[in-house]
């Protein structure tokens, strides 16, 4: 299957995945990477997040597109990088990973070092492979989880306020707020060239995730994901979010998560290749009529 053969399957499972069936092999197009990046992280405490984000808001305009940019509400972890009085402190990250040589990290670290003061920074060159397990003990494996999204125009006055005032809310320590800045090559792919669920135009994806090793945590923080989410969507541009970020797969939103023209062609190609709906534990779409 590719671009030339059985297209519209191949079209369908760049961003429909399991509900087209099971690939046994994949073939990728690489591009060179590494193996040494720069990373920059920037920690701000709770009570600096208003300013943290507008300051976020600023450098998404002014850095160029291929620095990927990360901001996240999370507990500083106790790494040896996090100054001791500030490990497990709840705050704002805004981190900054460069591939294009150090000096334009070095550029980008002295924009993020032009807004308010963070109560630490760590910036250093990092094997590509460390950058992609960074996240990795946030989410160990067997930990109960529940997740929600929804992407924004970017931080505007009034997504920053709902995002200080939920986050400070939340009550699990492994609780996370990771929201990604959606630009550079990915707003270079034109909307239809993929089945993918979301605009291509330059946003962020705030994703909002309840993380805990025990029931109650985890039940108190899936309360504040749903109640911080329902405030997210007066002021989202599509409320549904990310289908692979989402653990309750309501029918209404994973059509919005795609779009009425892209579902339906979806539907129609489900119809084709599995009438029957055999994949169907999923973000769900039905075979059209």
């Amino acid at each position: 299957m590719s671009a030339g053969q059985h297209s519209d399957l191949f079209w369908a499972l760049r961003g429909g995945g399991g509900n087209f069936g099971v690939v046994t092999e994949f073939e990728f197009r690489l591009h060179p990477v590494g193996p040494i990046v720069h990373l920059g992280l920037f920690f701000y405490g709770l009570d600096d997040g208003v300013a943290a984000l507008r300051h976020a808001r600023e450098l998404l305009r002014t850095l160029p597109g291929a620095l990927g940019v990360l901001v996240a509400g999370l507990n500083a972890p106790p790494a040896p990088f996090v100054p001791e009085p500030f490990r497990f402190r709840p705050g704002y990250a805004v981190l900054i990973a460069g591939f294009d040589g150090e000096e334009q990290h070095a550029e980008a670290a002295r924009a993020a070092r032009s807004g308010p003061a963070p109560l630490f920074e760590f910036v250093s060159p990092i094997p590509y492979v460390e950058l992609q397990r960074m996240l990795d003990g946030a989410a160990p494996w067997g930990i109960l989880a529940y997740e929600k999204a929804a992407y924004a125009d970017g931080f505007t006055d009034e997504v920053i306020e709902v995002i200080a005032d939920f986050l400070p809310r939340r009550t699990s320590p492994l609780s996370i707020m990771p929201i990604f800045s959606m630009r550079g090559a990915f707003t270079e792919v034109a909307d239809d060239a993929t089945a993918f669920g979301g605009p291509r135009r330059e946003s962020i994806l705030i994703n909002i995730d309840s993380l805990a090793t025990e029931p109650e945590p985890y039940a108190v923080d899936r309360a504040w994901v749903r109640e911080f989410w329902e405030a997210l969507v007066p002021v989202s541009s599509n409320s549904a979010g990310y289908v692979n970020f989402m653990a309750e797969y309501e029918a209404d939103r994973v059509r919005t998560s795609y779009g009425p023209e892209k579902y339906e062609r979806l539907a129609r190609i489900k119809a084709a290749y599995d009438p029957q709906n055999v994949f169907h534990h999923n973000a769900n779409i039905p075979p059209a009529p």
